[in-house]
């Protein structure tokens, strides 16, 4: 019988016509986290409708903080009923894994999205326009820039209250991407995370055509990642005959329990095994941004919104390395072999690429994006353990990471001159004298950024580099040490800049933020103090929390 026929007859034969179709059986509990923040987006979405315009921004940024602050709590809850541990386990027949990982990494994003949901709110940052508060977006998305219709919306003092279901959608898509069970559900968390991003990096008030083309870059490099993602997925199903993790994982392994003709033929096929598998990792390292699939993260983040790039910079990261985690080690172990030396190739050219190309930068927001990528070439360090400690050390890794990012954004949009953000190195020269106190908080963040004893960053690169060592994975962390070393020679250049030049008479002006903002810089600050120097607790929690479900 042909491979063809064969696999035709296992589709057949599979289901039976007599057989009643059951009612799903969804775990609603288990999944609370992500109904909470789809539920609350869907509200939104009807605010966007129904409310008066003049109410939506205050309806909205209660929806979304309360569903926000609601989902962290499940998520707690769970956590503390076990589902992390004993109870871990899989929900939503076997799409959706509820366990130490995929609950550590969901409450980071849940945090990062609140922290981020303030910047997304601040008012105060820009000069009133036409007796209005105007906030960082676009007057109305749909007018083209600098049209009659975009001035009479500025006019009108319209603002763009979709940016917060949109938020919630992405958020929702991030709280089921690390815990996708099977390939399909990856794949539609992948997309239900990916299309708000295009459309917030699109939405700035100023520079509106840089914007717009960071979202259309974003787009359609995104689009031919989800294509490479996809094509991976087909690859593997027509290996394993399956879409589940557990299952692909089976045989992989040669553990199967039964092998129907149908698999015999395609098991012994490694060409789909091998070429599905490089796709898929190819599409999840597009979004965390490694080396060479990074060209479209310093053009994205520059253009986009910047209380979007914090946010996307942070979460999307948490997200994708968590699902890059439980591909590797759930579904592959078996092919260990196979893709550690190719992680090996990537991490090494992430980090220093990462670290080097940031040397040029002249653009706060593009520095910013190269030691983001240097930054996933840690992680991949991490992820390269393939040992209990490597998962906890990553998870440690990007709770820090997150926290630093949004706050060092978040200061980014407060120095400011008559265009709007001053992002060119050079208008920060002098800034410490200026404004000392923001200096000194983005100086806090720098040297978090270079990994300094008695910040989050030290203790994050440290977890990951030992666990890399104790992997066996050795001269890759000396790689990393030197590309830490490089990197920390920008990130002191910007703080030499601010505290030890004249400041320039035409400078910028640090803005004075509303409460909103402050608190994100704030919660920044005391989250990168606490985990330098108190991380023993955190380590702890990212340790119980580093066993993946089965």
């Amino acid at each position: 019988m042909s491979a063809t026929a064969a696999v035709h007859s296992l589709w057949t034969t599979a289901a039976d016509p007599i057989a009643k179709i059951d009612a799903p059986k969804i775990e609603y509990g288990q999944l609370a986290p992500t109904l909470i923040v789809l539920g609350a987006a869907l509200v939104g979405v009807l605010v966007e409708a129904f409310v008066p315009r003049k109410s939506r921004y205050y309806a909205q940024m209660f929806v979304s903080a309360v569903a926000l602050v609601a989902a962290f709590a499940a998520v707690v809850a769970l956590a503390a009923d076990g589902y992390a541990t004993t109870k871990a386990g899989i929900a939503a027949m076997g799409a959706i894994a509820v366990d130490g990982p995929a609950l550590f990494l969901q409450g980071t994003i849940l945090l990062t999205a609140l922290v981020g949901l303030f910047t997304f709110a601040e008012r105060r940052l820009d000069p009133e326009a036409h007796g209005n508060r105007v906030d960082s977006f676009a007057a109305q998305a749909a007018a083209v820039p600098g049209s009659d219709s975009e001035k009479r919306a500025v006019q009108a003092g319209f603002t763009t209250t979709e940016v917060f279901p949109l938020l919630l959608f992405a958020v929702s898509g991030m709280l089921v991407f690390p815990a996708a069970n099977d390939l399909l559900t990856l794949f539609v968390a992948l997309e239900v995370l990916s299309l708000p991003l295009y459309l917030l990096c699109a939405l700035a008030r100023r520079k509106r055509l840089m914007s717009q083309e960071a979202a259309v870059k974003y787009f359609l490099l995104g689009a031919f990642a989800s294509a490479f993602t996809l094509f991976g997925i087909a690859l593997l199903y027509g290996y394993a005959g399956s879409m589940s993790y557990a299952t692909i994982a089976q045989v992989v392994d040669g553990t199967v329990p039964e092998i129907t003709p149908a698999l015999a033929d395609t098991m012994g096929n490694d060409a789909l095994l091998l070429i599905g598998a490089g796709l898929l990792v190819m599409g999840l390292l597009f979004k965390v941004g490694a080396v060479p699939f990074h060209m479209w993260t310093p053009d994205v983040y520059q253009g986009a919104p910047t209380p979007v790039t914090g946010f996307m910079a942070a979460a999307t990261k948490v997200a994708a390395f968590g699902a890059l985690l439980r591909l590797l080690y759930v579904v592959l172990p078996g092919l260990r072999w196979d893709w550690r030396p190719v992680m090996w190739g990537v991490a090494i050219v992430t980090m220093l690429a990462g670290a080097i190309v940031a040397i040029t930068q002249t653009d706060i927001k593009r520095l910013l994006a190269y030691s983001s990528i240097a930054h996933a070439g840690f992680i991949l360090a991490g992820v390269i353990a393939a040992t209990p400690s490597g998962i906890s050390s990553v998870l440690f890794y990007l709770a820090a990471y997150s926290f630093v990012t949004i706050g060092a954004f978040a200061v980014v949009t407060l120095v400011r001159d008559a265009g709007g953000e001053a992002t060119h190195l050079s208008r920060w020269a002098g800034l410490g004298r200026r404004s000392p106190l923001v200096a000194a908080v983005f100086a806090v963040f720098l040297l978090a950024f270079a990994g300094i004893p008695l910040t989050s960053g030290f203790a994050g690169k440290f977890a990951v580099f030992k666990a890399a060592a104790e992997g066996g994975a050795t001269p890759l962390v000396v790689v990393g040490v030197i590309s830490s070393a490089v990197a920390a020679f920008f990130y002191i250049r910007v703080i030499v800049l601010m505290f030890f030049s004249e400041p320039r008479p035409e400078g910028p002006t640090v803005a004075v933020p509303s409460p909103l903002t402050m608190t994100a810089i704030a919660v920044g600050v005391a989250v990168t103090v606490v985990l330098g120097v108190a991380p023993q607790y955190f380590l702890d929690l990212a340790g119980d929390a580093g066993v993946f479900v089965r």
